[in-house]
């Protein structure tokens, strides 16, 4: 519950957007774990990892300065597809990063690369499949119409091929 509190905090009063900050930049937010975000082992709860990445995602948008466009636009982000890889736990009272990337786009999706750290060690990597939806119709937003808005001009850089792959296996990726 209490980082679903974060995120609301992230939504309603965004961080300020940073100067020259590209779609391809990373995004870092910094977080401390909480009793709250603890399982029964005492480690961070793979649950709360989720929400983590919501925070994170929010704040990148807001690092990009994009709140504005998309509520002129009435487009809102969701997610199609997540996964998340574990390698070394956090702990209560534990400072920690989580870098947010875009690493690549096709017709449906954008794909993001979300990497926890901690003291310069990766503890976790999350890939999320995004989409944006119109409100009010709900009706999907094409990816590279979005990119476009948010960063004019960006080239599309080549998916990573486990991405790629990854994409593929859930049947998130545009299909031809």
């Amino acid at each position: 519950m209490a980082r679903q509190i974060d995120l609301l905090r992230a939504l309603l009063r965004p961080r300020d957007a940073v100067p020259g900050q590209g779609l391809l930049d990373r995004s870092v937010t910094t977080m401390r774990v909480r009793p709250a975000d603890l399982d029964i082992y005492l480690h961070v709860n793979n649950g709360v990892y989720l929400q983590m990445m919501d925070v994170a995602r929010t704040n990148y948008i807001a690092d990009l300065g994009g709140f504005p466009l998309l509520k002129e636009r009435r487009w809102y982000p969701v997610v199609a597809a997540q996964t998340v890889s574990y390698r070394r736990s956090l702990k209560l009272g534990q400072r920690f990063d989580i870098t947010t990337s875009v690493v690549g786009w096709d017709e449906r999706v954008i794909y993001l690369e979300q990497i926890f750290s901690r003291a310069g060690e990766r503890c976790a990597r999350g890939l999320v499949a995004g989409r944006f939806l119109s409100r009010g119709s709900s009706e999907r937003v094409p990816a590279p119409e979005v990119v476009e808005a948010l960063a004019p001009g960006t080239l599309q850089p080549e998916l990573p091929s486990d991405v790629a792959s990854w994409a593929q296996a859930l049947d998130v990726a545009h299909r031809a």
